[in-house]
């Protein structure tokens, strides 16, 4: 028997390094399949969420490489009782299907083995189960390098987010709220980006603390580059987690979706310094969704860099914190006292959860980009390079059709324009 082309003695030579020597020949085959799902559907494609959890990841995959029109995966579906939409299942198989390579799921292993990276999957006991809060959206599987051991701290993690370009009040306070936590025994979850992500890590080495960084590519590559440095330093005491294999390019969706991983692993997410479009909004944005409690530092009023702090604040039922005392009180740990302060008063009140980002946008503009298409081709699109609807569709991992649609409303706006048999970006 072989999966994706692959004897199986080779897949488990691939898996067992890489999980648990241990496992039998069909934990090898469900680990490889999630892995191998991890390089096919972009993170938090919720078709391949639904299909993985009614079929199992390696009947899923066999499934779709027998049969790369869905015809399969339809009727497979419909024997378990799930109902998916036609059209929805079909389009999703046209965005799957250029990237099933038997190759990159080959290197996908060894790359993680060559960099000491490890492959934990739903029902691992280390698994964080926070994760399964986002349903269809949790990840397949997760890449991590560094402590495995340290997984665990996840369920007193706290995530710390904020602006790349921060100033130096904002790294000032995120240092001293990162190092108030880690006294309290908090681990501090980021995403190891310039600014807040840098100093909040930073601040929990300093201290002693368990550090966890989520990235948004593969792991045998730190980015940013010029992190490299804190990363070493994460994975030595901490780890860092990653939804995509070793070998994939970090883009802008992925950071988006990365971010998901950020809310909803923590116990609280906490806001430091924001601009009015900063990325870690969009972090606020998952763990309000989520339901976990928000917490927002405040600025200077002449500050945009804190604008996005305060209409957190403002807008999103966002509770303020100076200190992380206050943090503390937003996210007691399991054994922690109860605490006496009246901090807790808002949340515990007849207000509730915090309204969803996704709800207070409804009531003004909807979202222009709701499933990420146009991010997701203008990130495979270069400026020099053409490429072809084809290779466009592989990089963004849209279906080669709404590949040239998208194409043809970004040319009307002067965004892309044809060169040969590709098209580029307009710079």
């Amino acid at each position: 028997m072989t999966i994706l082309g692959i004897a199986d003695a080779t897949v488990a030579s691939l898996v067992r390094p890489v999980t648990d020597p241990a496992h039998d020949r069909d934990a090898v085959a469900e680990r490889f399949a999630r892995a191998t799902w991890t390089g096919i559907a972009e993170p938090g494609d919720r078709v391949a969420g639904i299909v993985v959890a009614a079929l199992g990841a390696e009947a899923a995959l066999a499934a779709l490489i027998d049969d790369r029109e869905g015809g399969v995966l339809r009727h497979a579906l419909a024997d378990h009782d799930t109902e998916l939409d036609d059209d929805e299942l079909d389009q999703a198989v046209a965005r799957w299907t250029p990237r099933i390579s038997k190759a990159d799921a080959l290197l996908s292993f060894r790359q993680a083995a060559r960099f000491a990276v490890s492959l934990v999957v739903p029902g691992d006991p280390d698994w964080p189960e926070r994760l399964d809060d986002l349903a269809a959206f949790a990840p397949l599987a997760l890449w991590m390098r560094g402590d495995r051991g340290r997984l665990p701290s996840l369920e007193r993690g706290v995530a710390i987010v904020g602006a790349r370009a921060a100033t130096g009040y904002g790294e000032h306070v995120t240092v001293e709220l990162a190092a108030g936590l880690a006294d309290r025994g908090y681990t501090i979850v980021s995403g190891a980006a310039y600014g807040v992500d840098g100093a909040a890590h930073r601040s929990a080495l300093a201290s002693g603390a368990d550090t966890i960084a989520f990235l948004a590519g593969g792991l045998d590559r730190f980015y940013p580059s010029g992190h490299e440095g804190l990363l070493s330093r994460i994975i030595e005491r901490g780890v860092a987690i990653s939804e995509v294999p070793c070998g994939v390019a970090p883009t802008k969706w992925r950071f988006l979706q990365r971010n998901r991983l950020i809310a909803a692993s923590s116990l609280a997410t906490v806001v430091v310094e924001a601009g009015a479009r900063s990325g870690s909004l969009n972090t606020a944005g998952h763990a309000a969704a989520l339901g976990r409690p928000l917490g927002a530092v405040p600025g200077p009023i002449t500050s945009a860099a804190s604008a996005g702090c305060h209409r957190l604040l403002r807008e999103y039922d966002a509770v303020c914190v100076t200190s992380a005392a206050e943090i503390a009180e937003l996210a007691p740990l399991p054994d922690a006292p109860e605490p006496d302060a009246p901090g807790d008063a808002r949340l515990a009140s007849g207000r509730g959860a915090p309204e969803t980002v996704e709800g207070a946008e409804a009531r003004g503009r909807p979202a222009a980009d709701p499933a990420g298409t146009r991010i997701r081709l203008l990130d495979a699109l270069a400026p020099r390079s053409a490429r072809t609807p084809e290779q466009l569709a592989t990089l963004s991992g849209l279906a080669v059709d709404r590949v040239r649609a998208e194409l043809g409303l970004l040319a009307l706006e002067g965004i892309v324009k044809e060169r040969g048999a590709g098209w580029v970006k307009v710079t």
